[in-house]
């Protein structure tokens, strides 16, 4: 509404004892028209202030808006319990009633999050919304309502119920199991970050198919990088399990399900010689073998319906696996109808940054990123023993950007280079090493670019070598990968995990760079990805039904080998060959 009809549409001022109609038979004379003069003055004076009162507004948004910009002074009051986490930059402009609109219609994300959480406990939950572009993914609300059932059994038989006591004991004798109404899947921690958000989220994936209680193990700082997924109850596995050291459960573990079919302690119509165990470890690691590996066949999972504890290690996405079970076919279309969106929807679901790392994540976007017209993520990773950087890595990655368009050309022969309408873009590279930062940025300094366009480039830490077991590694790894889910678009490294969690979680199609040989820059340097989803790097290739091997990669349309790695399996949106 303008200001004419804002003028327009306000009530007129109270009639005066001048203004009030004449007596009859008074001629509307000169006193008639003398007395209408107050209330023409009066109705100015109400215009003057109505703008005032407009401007003044706009310029309390705008000083609003001013003050906002600088995130080290934005921050809530103190005494708010947040360790001075500053609040969300606004996304319109400065106008917060439109923020605040955007996160109370965008923080379920379409309804894939529960509501009742409580807000202050976990920010970046339904804060993720003021940072994250709308998902053009749909959402099945079969999916939906899976979630919802599956949050109220964790609930039902999550850590400290009665259920989950009366399992526990069952548990502790070890002798004649009965499956009850709550069973069990417990996840340990192994491997990288970005192996082990793939793998809870295959944990998930199974626990809903199978309709078991995903704990997980909390080592390596689990609840300092994640917040809770599910309300009221806890994900994380009590320090006080009772299977003893049931982290150095391995692949010659006499309670892993491959040792107990090669050495044949599992009859061929599922019963077990002797009483049932009471749990069963699942060795689904890159180096499992071809016994572990009939996890994946349908009478092997008959076998483990019997079994109320399973305990899976596994540095492994193995959800296309799970794809190819046709007692899981049906149920897996129906939750997740396009299929290249499997870690999309999940990862947004379970991995919410606890308040800690949501700080590191917000103050480094409000700061350096958020500004730009266009934020392009470039993610680094080299598989080498040496200290780099190296100059084959370097000369890939800018081949890759320059040659897709996604950084310009710089000029190398004129000092500046004007343009009519300068766009602005920013650049975050995340690298163990800050080599490659450095001289790419130097490049842009020393030369300008030759369609004019302003190039910024950040990042956020360069750690030198991967420690998966230090808190602070952890968290700052967890941040960048959130980061870099932000960008506009993105280029990932082959064979990282690291890359494959952002992608995901960002639902781009982001440029993968190939993996180098013997010190060289392939050609092409990279290549769009067929589907977001993630790799699953060391797949089954064998045929339940024939009992003999095959190519998995080959029996149905939406599983196929991945880009990076020939061998690997990933998830396609495609029915057709």
């Amino acid at each position: 509404m303008d200001i004419k009809e804002r003028i327009r549409r306000s009530p007129p001022p109270p009639p005066t004892p001048q203004a009030a109609a004449p007596a009859p038979g008074h001629p509307r004379g000169r006193k008639g028209r003398v007395a209408v003069l107050p209330l023409s003055v009066a109705a100015l004076v109400a215009c003057v202030v109505l703008l005032l009162l407009l401007s003044g507004g706009s310029a309390a948004r705008r000083g609003g808006q001013f003050l906002d910009a600088d995130p080290a002074t934005a921050r809530r009051p103190s005494g708010d319990g947040r360790g001075g986490l500053h609040q969300p930059r606004p996304r319109d402009g400065g106008h917060g009633t439109m923020e605040s609109s955007k996160l109370q219609s965008d923080k379920l994300i379409g309804g894939l999050l529960a509501p009742g959480f409580d807000e202050q406990s976990c920010l970046s939950r339904y804060q993720s919304a003021l940072y994250r572009k709308e998902s053009p993914h749909l959402l099945s609300t079969y999916l939906l309502e899976r979630l919802r059932e599956h949050e109220v059994l964790q609930k039902k038989c999550g850590p400290h119920t009665e259920s989950y006591k009366k399992a526990i004991e069952q548990l502790k004798s070890g002798q004649d199991i009965e499956v009850g109404d709550c069973t069990y899947l417990v996840w340990i921690s192994y491997s990288g970050l970005g192996n082990r958000i793939l793998t809870i989220t295959s944990a998930f994936v199974y626990a809903i198919l199978t309709s078991r209680v995903l704990l997980v193990d909390g080592d390596k700082g689990t609840a300092d990088l994640f917040c809770e997924p599910f309300p009221e109850t806890s994900w994380l596995l009590p320090s006080d399990f009772p299977v003893n050291l049931f982290k150095n459960l391995n692949i010659g573990s006499p309670e892993s399900y491959g040792k107990m079919l090669k050495t044949a302690n599992i009859h061929s119509d599922g019963s077990f010689k002797g009483p049932t165990p009471a749990f069963i470890y699942l060795h689904l690691a890159h180096d499992y073998d071809d016994y572990d590996k009939h996890f994946f066949c349908e009478h092997s999972q008959q076998h483990l319906q019997r079994i109320p504890w399973l305990i899976l290690r596994s540095d492994n996405y193995f959800v296309p696996s799970l794809f190819l079970i046709p007692a899981y076919q049906e149920e897996l279309m129906r939750l997740f109808p396009q299929k290249d969106a499997v870690f999309h929807h999940l990862g947004r679901y379970l991995f919410h940054p606890t308040n800690a790392v949501w700080g590191l994540i917000t103050r480094y976007y409000d700061s350096y990123l958020a500004r730009a017209d266009e934020k392009l993520g470039i993610q680094i990773r080299v598989f080498d023993t040496e200290t780099g950087p190296f100059q084959h890595v370097l000369d890939q990655v800018l081949s890759c950007t320059l040659k897709e368009n996604l950084l310009p050309e710089v000029n190398a022969q004129q000092p500046i280079v004007s343009a009519r309408k300068v766009r602005s873009k920013v650049v975050l590279i995340t690298s163990l090493n800050s080599g490659y930062y450095e001289r790419i940025r130097t490049m842009y300094w020393e030369h300008p670019t030759s369609n004019g366009e302003i190039i910024s480039f950040h990042q956020p830490s360069h750690e030198e070598h991967q420690d998966s077991d230090k808190k602070m590694h952890n968290m700052k790894a967890w941040a960048e990968i959130y980061l870099l889910s932000l960008s506009d678009v993105m280029v990932t490294s082959a064979w990282s995990t690291f890359g494959y969690v952002a992608q995901g979680l960002s639902g781009l199609k982001t440029w993968l760079m190939f993996k180098p040989e013997n010190h060289t820059a392939p050609n092409p340097p990279c290549r769009q990805v067929m589907s977001m989803e993630p790799c699953f790097h060391a797949p089954p290739f064998y045929d339940c039904k024939a009992r003999r091997g095959t190519d998995t990669g080959k029996l149905v349309p939406h599983v196929r080998h991945c880009e990076d790695m020939s061998w690997g399996l990933k998830l396609v949106d495609t029915d057709e060959w």
